[in-house]
């Protein structure tokens, strides 16, 4: 092998050991330095930075907030009501050192996460009702559950932000029993309200009826008592105008009397006597 060509092997080898020895730092990470497996160093600050070559490795572990979102798990209420929920985790590495140490990397870390997310809500829904879990008493459930958590993951360089449930709700082997349950209630009450409707119709109804009734008695005794009136006024004038002219009163009465019992195929046979020609035979006076 020639000189040049040994001095250009060298020269890439350098290159590359040179290369290999830089390490460029994001601020959104750490990046622990080990030595075969040892740790050496946290390499914190953002920029560049160098680790022994082919000796020396670099491992990087974010800054930034995580996410673990564990597998649905199945619960025990309280009332001895099973319950699917959906947690998921917010945290972040504090401790580089002490998180590469106890866990090694996020791979391990989520899995210790969960494994203390769901022992410590597993214990905590065990305390409440299943209606309270899903209705109000689910945020200070999961404060509960996020204090424990933070509290235990400490021990690992970890900072639990918070513990959230996505999702409660019920084994869908049983999803629809409840359902069905639910269903009939709801019948019931549309049936009972119904019938409560159906009644105060009924009432209603019964009252406009008896309103009705009255209105009309009313009614009905200041007609007669309008009628009575009238008839009463008639007869006083009927009474005044004979005893103003008896003669006059007797003639109309008598054409009044031509007038419905004659007519064009009307036969009378009367004596000359009667009262009805008396104005045709003796006119003059009322009476004989």
């Amino acid at each position: 092998m020639s000189a040049k060509s040994t001095a250009i092997i060298v020269a890439l080898v350098a290159l590359y050991a040179a290369y290999s020895a830089a390490i460029f730092v994001d601020e959104t990470e750490y990046v622990i330095i080990t030595q075969f497996g040892e740790y050496k160093r946290t390499v914190s600050e953002p920029g560049l930075s160098y680790k022994i070559p082919f000796v020396q490795t670099g491992m990087r572990v974010e800054k930034r907030i995580l996410a673990s979102d564990a597998p649905p798990e199945e619960y025990l209420t309280l009332d001895k009501k099973r319950l699917v929920a959906d947690p998921i985790t917010r945290w972040k590495v504090v401790d580089a050192l002490l998180f590469f140490k106890t866990v090694g990397d996020e791979s391990r870390a989520r899995k210790r996460l969960d494994d203390l997310v769901l022992s410590e809500l597993r214990q905590e829904l065990a305390l409440y009702d299943f209606g309270d879990i899903v209705g109000n008493a689910r945020a200070p459930l999961m404060e509960k559950v996020t204090l424990r958590t933070r509290e235990k993951a400490t021990e690992y360089g970890i900072e639990v932000v918070d513990v959230r449930i996505k999702r409660a709700d019920l084994p869908p082997q049983v999803q629809q029993s409840v359902f069905s349950r639910m269903k009939a209630e709801r019948e019931r009450q549309a049936k009972e309200y119904r019938s409560e409707g159906q009644e105060e119709s009924v009432k209603i109804t019964s009252a406009a009826d008896k309103e009705r009734t009255i209105i009309m008695a009313k009614a009905y005794k200041e007609a007669q008592t309008m009628y009575g009136e009238g008839d009463a006024e008639s007869t006083r004038i009927y009474a005044d105008a004979y005893n103003k002219d008896p003669e006059f009163y007797a003639f109309t009465r008598n054409l009044q009397a031509y007038e419905s019992a004659i007519d064009e195929n009307a036969t009378l046979v009367l004596s000359t006597k009667s009262e009805l020609f008396r104005y045709l035979t003796r006119p003059g006076k009322a009476t004989d």
